[in-house]
């Protein structure tokens, strides 16, 4: 199965967007994802099928595909909507104005003809298109609407001026204040919902750099600007003080002290020097360093966050499923409703056919699909791009949903609410040499990706090395090897050593035929974070909860300082996963780890949240990542899941509200057709201004 992604050019609203996902669905692809405001589609195409010919069909609906590696055209100003809005408010002005003077000219009908046609010409040029493309399509969009009030009055007019039928025909200011009103609502839609994306826009601009290229194809060292985007693997960069990381790389010389706020949310600089990793994008504050370019383009952390995100806000939570539902019903069911006005007031309330007819133009103008498709993607964006902005990543729209109803959060011990910048304190071995001791353990320890085995290996590497086979790890409890002289070599947890020995106060202990060969202690220093963000989560009303693989005295020792009541100790990854299960029998749970020992935990659990330094693998073991490596953020993590729920129940609420009550009050006669286009211009600016809320609300 093939994954397609593009740029669409041309959506102006939601209703583009489902315009443009119905096409993609009714020609069978799968995983269909629009979004208007990022003009961002991703389908996937199953089978033998030609992603040419899906895509031309796009362009035929009147949209223009760009594919990422083309350069998307500039419109031309006259296709904008502000020249739209403007050039046609020139010319309905006047016609409004006729309202209020007696200007004999000003209400001569050919006058009125002449200023109304350009202003139904360049409507019927863009809501007319929209509608006739929306009803091939097979789905009926707000545009058929706007294009059928607007039609009507201007053809009623118009015909009234044909035949010479006197004033009471004349409805041409009606047409092109429609036309004009709901161009300065799609204007201002335009304006606030680009609001909802300026966290990922602000991203992608710290893509675009300059770089000094270190050459030395001629035995010296000659550093040349080139644009960051032309830069490969394997490049050697100069960084001073005050550049931008080009790209990420490893730092082979120099270091200093860099911005990652960017990326991470951390406002404080980090130390970085020979043989750390740096991201691209990020700021060195202080310092000279120069690094070889380990990753370019899409394969960045940088580019990956992106993309990640983008493909968040491009999903729908399940609450959207019922709007979406009522939209793709809303159209026919709002032209029922506005031939059932005409009718009703024409044959029984005994009106005009003029008053029978701006009571029905009115219901077509006033009601507002559009707003029913916005609420959800608007608060979607804001929630997801404030998290990008604070170090947060949240992966798809259902995760946002899911956070309301989380009532439990279980933290890991080691590399969650501690560091896991484990430091060996001490060691004692039995039986035999020092240097075969170490040389065992390192032996078995490299074979594993525990916080404990890493710090081994990095602190033991070059000692030499034992030839083990039939190597094997247990998770949770440790490792397993013979050698070749077929000793049976055992390094794990106390749950690995309790029948060697009864002393349970080491952290990993070495057998060798079942019998006691040494032990090692770590110390592992508390995260500064932890026993405030557990504060902050029970002040919310959820409740903390420690499981952790560790020894009891020491999972206890550790829950008291930050203040959590219930501790599950010496759980392996199969008790976890029951414990999560079990936990998730009685209500919603988020697990907390460092993404790679947990990662089968952190599936389970309604809501995985890994703790990582921004690394690929970390970000794809988990509904969110911390980039920060930093529980300060968690609270604002659930505070913002919450909120956004919230926001878009709002957004729902106005969306349903406005119309059910709008709808009747139009067919009533109680507003005329200008009135009700003006209120559903505000319409969907009030779901914009609500979503927009969201960057600066408090969440915590």
């Amino acid at each position: 199965m093939e994954t397609i992604s593009c740029k669409v050019k041309g959506m102006n609203c939601t209703s583009c967007a489902l315009t443009v996902s119905k096409y993609l669905e009714n020609k069978g692809m799968q995983d269909v994802q629009v979004s208007f405001a990022t003009e961002d589609v991703s389908f996937n195409m199953p089978g033998q099928g030609d992603p040419k010919i899906v895509l031309k069909g796009i362009n035929d609906l009147g949209y223009q595909v760009v594919m990422p590696d083309e350069q998307a055209p500039k419109n031309a100003f006259f296709k904008t909507l502000r020249f739209k809005f403007f050039a046609c408010l020139v010319f309905t002005a006047p016609l409004l104005l006729h309202m209020w003077v007696s200007w004999p000219w000003l209400h001569n009908p050919w006058v009125q003809l002449v200023l109304a046609t350009p202003v139904y010409g360049i409507g019927m040029l863009h809501f007319g298109r929209s509608a006739w493309r929306s009803l091939t399509n097979g789905m009926a969009n707000m545009d058929v609407l706007i294009t059928l009030g607007a039609t009507a009055a201007y053809g009623y007019s118009l015909a009234g001026t044909l035949q010479h039928l006197g004033p009471d025909y004349m409805f041409y200011e009606t047409a092109a204040a429609i036309i004009t009103l709901v161009f300065l609502g799609n204007l201002l839609e335009e304006r606030s919902v680009k609001q909802t994306t300026t966290a990922i826009t602000a991203l992608a601009k710290m893509q675009v750099t300059m770089a000094r290229l270190i050459d030395d194809s001629h035995g010296h060292e000659h550093i040349r600007e080139v644009d960051n985007q032309t830069l490969r693997p394997g490049d050697r960069v100069l960084v001073n003080s005050g550049d931008k990381i080009p790209m990420d790389g490893t730092i082979y010389w120099g270091g200093g002290t860099i911005n990652e706020s960017m990326i991470t949310g951390e406002s404080t600089p980090v130390s970085r020097n020979e043989k750390d990793k740096v991201i691209g994008g990020t700021i060195l504050e202080d310092g000279t360093l120069k690094m070889f370019v380990t990753a370019t383009g899409k394969d960045t952390v940088l580019s990956y966050i992106i993309e990640l995100v983008k493909q968040a806000q491009g999903t729908k939570p399940p609450m959207q499923r019922l709007a979406d539902r009522i939209s793709a019903i809303f159209v026919p069911l709002v032209l029922g409703i506005a031939l059932f006005t005409f009718l009703g007031w024409w044959l029984i309330g005994h009106t005009t056919v003029v008053n029978a007819m701006m009571r029905s133009i009115a219901v077509l103008v006033i009601a507002c699909p559009c707003a029913m498709g916005l609420a959800t993607p608007a608060a979607v964006m804001v929630g997801l791009g404030r998290a990008a902005k604070n170090g947060i990543l949240i992966k798809g729209a259902q995760t946002l949903e899911a956070f309301r109803s989380i009532r439990y959060v279980v933290f890991d011990k080691t590399g969650t609410l501690t560091t896991g910048k484990l430091q060996l304190s001490s060691y004692r071995f039995f039986d035999m040499p020092e240097e075969d001791f170490k040389k065992v353990v390192y032996s078995l320890e490299k074979y594993s990706s525990h916080p404990i085995a890493r710090s081994i290996t990095a602190q033991w590497k070059g000692l030499g090395e034992v030839q083990l086979q039939q190597v094997r790890e247990y998770k949770g409890r440790g490792m397993q090897a013979q050698d070749k002289e077929g000793n049976q070599w055992q390094l794990g947890s106390f749950i690995m050593a309790q029948q060697a020995t009864p002393d349970d106060s080491h952290n990993i202990y070495l057998l060798r035929n079942g019998q006691l060969a040494g032990w090692i202690d770590f110390t592992d220093e508390l995260r500064p974070d932890a026993a405030r963000a557990v504060q902050a989560l029970r002040q919310a009303g959820l409740q903390p909860v420690l499981l952790s693989g560790d020894t009891t005295r020491k999972c206890k020792e550790l829950a008291q300082q930050v203040g959590i009541e219930e501790v599950y100790a010496e759980q392996t990854p199969e008790q976890k996963l029951q414990k999560i299960d079990a936990f998730m029998q009685t209500a919603p749970v988020a697990m907390v780890g460092d993404g790679i020992n947990d990662a089968p935990a952190l599936a389970r659990a309604t809501i995985g949240i890994s703790l990582s330094d921004a690394t690929h693998v970390a970000m794809q073991s988990a509904n969110v990542v911390l980039l920060n490596d930093s529980l300060a953020a968690l609270p604002l993590a659930l505070g913002l899941g919450r909120h956004t729920y919230l926001t878009i129940k709002q957004n729902l609420f106005w969306a349903f509200a406005y119309n059910i009550v709008a709808i009747p009050v139009a067919a009533l006669g109680i507003l005329n057709p200008i009135v009700g286009a003006g209120v559903m211009a505000v319409s969907d600016i009030v779901l914009a201004v609500n979503s927009v809320r969201l960057r600066y609300k408090r969440v915590m």
